[in-house]
């Protein structure tokens, strides 16, 4: 099967990065994993909603090799739940200085800046956003952000953003026709 999704040509060597390729890609939550609307109980509890499409990306750019990093603001049970039903290692929690949050998950993986891709949605991302090699904004981000995302995507947060960012990441690294090839064999790796 012949991949259908495709990104313009110049758009794929800024995601490719300066010659290492990306080796890590930073997830903020509310906003990009979720729409960015909070829901709160009676009894306090948040609940938040997650696509499956995202949260598939999500899993083929670490198959891919690519490691999923998770930086978030908030810290609450649905996040850190979505975080471990995903399998992913790499995640700050609460984090009021995300700057200070990703240099220290970068220098404990032995990564510069220029390996990492970053999306966002708001203020608080922009320290990661301006750093990052390839940096990327969810269709309805705030416009200071999309003026210094290199990619607006053309979901919006917690429809599909993520999912395209990944997909995206994993076709400018030449990775996305063999993962899709091998999903045709079977889904016991998704």
């Amino acid at each position: 099967m012949t991949p259908t999704l495709s990104f313009a040509p110049e758009l794929l060597l800024r995601a490719q990065g300066a010659g290492l390729g990306m080796k890590a890609a930073i997830f903020d939550v509310d906003g990009v994993l979720t729409d960015g609307r909070i829901y709160i109980d009676q009894h306090g509890e948040t609940v938040k909603a997650f696509a499956t499409l995202d949260g598939q990306g999500l899993k083929l750019l670490k198959q891919g090799g690519i490691e999923p990093l998770v930086i978030t603001g908030r810290d609450s049970p649905a996040v850190r739940r979505r975080v471990a039903d995903l399998g992913l290692v790499h995640a700050v929690y609460g984090a009021r200085d995300k700057l200070a949050a990703a240099n220290g998950l970068l220098e404990s993986l032995g990564l510069g800046w220029d390996e990492v891709a970053a999306i966002g949605d708001d203020w608080p991302d922009l320290p990661l956003l301006t750093r990052a090699a390839f940096a990327a904004a969810p269709a309805n981000a705030h416009a200071e952000v999309k003026a210094v995302a290199h990619h607006v995507t053309a979901a919006g947060g917690g429809h599909g953003a993520a999912r395209e960012f990944c997909d995206l990441l994993l076709i400018a690294a030449g990775r996305y026709a063999g993962l899709l090839q091998d999903h045709l064999q079977t889904l016991d790796g998704a």
